[in-house]
């Protein structure tokens, strides 16, 4: 069984994943995915010995070097265990999965060097059930999974109780799946990103106001881009989907100048009333 050490923090904040029920339905979601593993966090191998029985090449790394050292005596030769801290470690440059039972103390420093990453394809992560929540969408979008839309989709799978981990954390936790879409909805990511910023922490009592005030899209675009899509003026950017999100991007553009409030160009639309807001 393959093994690997580099230099690490030490900081673990590990809690053990001891549900089965939750195991297998991450084994499960795995499964669906096509390609090599990447296992985050393999602790003593409560995932990392099931996903082993898949036959998938699987590169389990585990932060302390003891319990890495002893899950690569327990783990078949399809799995190569590496110790190193997940944080400086290299994704593979070839299309893979993503596994593992997150450390919640950096569950969204973990997120952010994903979403960054080029290669993986799918990832099925357990992590804070409120991050989980954020990251999907679910009771308002958070600036982070906002920026990242076009490229990702968020999806909920379940809530995990604190009981299933030891030692038992404060808090529950969220499975997670994050895919990456085959044709991104936006090209231009930092415009896109910038922009995405730009209304999060924009002022205003609402969209309506937030978005006249970046001077982006005409008043007469603006209105019925919000009756199209049922959008109220006083909804917050958190309340905006994912739909929502690439469709006002598609309008606003990353090119398109300051119109001083002038109409742009547009196809005719039918209006719908507002149902929202």
């Amino acid at each position: 069984m393959p093994y690997r050490e580099y230099a690490g923090r030490h900081e673990f904040g590990q809690n053990f994943l001891i549900d089965r029920s939750v195991i297998g339905e991450m084994v499960e979601l795995a499964a669906r995915a096509e390609g090599p593993i990447v296992e985050i966090g393999a602790g003593d191998g409560a995932l990392t010995l099931p996903l082993s029985g898949q036959g998938r090449k699987i590169t389990s790394i585990e932060i302390d070097a003891k319990r890495a050292k002893r899950l690569s005596r327990q783990t078949p030769e399809n799995v190569t265990v590496v110790c190193a801290d997940i944080l400086r470690f290299r994704f593979p440059r070839y299309p893979h999965v993503v596994v593992g039972n997150v450390p919640f103390h950096v569950t969204t420093s973990i997120i952010r060097i994903l979403l960054a990453a080029d290669h993986w394809h799918t990832a099925v992560l357990l992590v804070q059930w409120e991050v989980a929540r954020r990251r999907a969408g679910v009771g308002g979008a958070s600036l982070l999974t906002a920026s990242w839309w076009p490229w990702y989709d968020f999806e909920l799978h379940a809530r995990v109780p604190a009981r299933a981990f030891r030692p038992v954390p404060s808090v529950d936790g969220g499975l997670l799946t994050i895919a990456r879409r085959g044709t991104p909805w936006a090209s231009d990511r930092k415009a896109y990103q910038e922009f995405v910023r730009q209304v999060f922490t924009g002022r205003g009592r609402g969209l309506g106001e937030i978005l006249q005030r970046l001077r982006r899209i005409s008043r007469r675009d603006l209105h019925e881009w919000m009756r199209e899509h049922h959008v109220g003026p006083h909804l917050l950017p958190k309340d905006l989907g994912a739909d929502e999100w690439a469709s006002l991007w598609r309008l606003v553009g990353p090119a398109r100048p300051d119109r001083g409030g002038q109409p742009s160009p547009r196809r005719p639309r039918k209006p719908a009333p507002i149902r929202r807001g």
